[in-house]
């Protein structure tokens, strides 16, 4: 496996918004999410802005021997953010990478080019991939994160600094 992970410009922003198709079908398991009359999930709020926000918002594709395999969506806080520095909004892999590094070096990868505070958070009931951020992380800082709750959502976060 030849896992790579790349900044997409605007001019293939196309290859993210095809795999958001996927990832948001993953999410009806633990969303209510629901495809329009032509069968297609609503565009992710925002999206447009990883590529406005230059320096600011980062969107990746994450390849498997030159194949999209997945991407991450990575955010740069304002320098004045009293928990951390770098927000991964979003991480997506798609099934056939599972289970393969390709979701584990895409992370690793991510966490060396932004040095930083980082939060990580994952839906309340998707107890996969709590699972899956919480061994990462672990892996990655030694066991040196800690973990909040939000209030209301009870959306587990996991904070640390690479």
């Amino acid at each position: 496996m030849n896992m790579q992970i790349e900044l997409v410009p605007r001019e293939r922003s196309q290859v993210i918004r095809h795999l958001m198709q996927f990832y948001l079908y993953d999410f009806t398991k633990y969303l209510n999410i629901d495809v329009d009359q032509d069968g297609i999930f609503p565009e992710y709020p925002g999206l447009d802005a990883f590529w406005t926000e230059k320096g600011r918002k980062f969107p990746f594709l994450i390849t498997s021997d030159g194949s999209p395999a997945g991407f991450a969506l990575v955010e740069k806080l304002d320098p004045g953010s009293k928990d951390n520095d770098y927000y991964l909004t979003e991480f997506f892999v798609m099934q056939k990478y599972r289970r393969s590094g390709v979701g584990t070096n895409a992370a690793y990868e991510l966490f060396r080019r932004f040095p930083g505070r980082w939060k990580v958070t994952q839906v309340r009931n998707n107890v996969i991939a709590q699972a899956f951020w919480r061994k990462i992380i672990g892996d990655y800082t030694g066991g040196r994160f800690r973990e909040k709750f939000h209030p209301e959502l009870g959306n587990p976060s996991q904070y640390f600094v690479t």
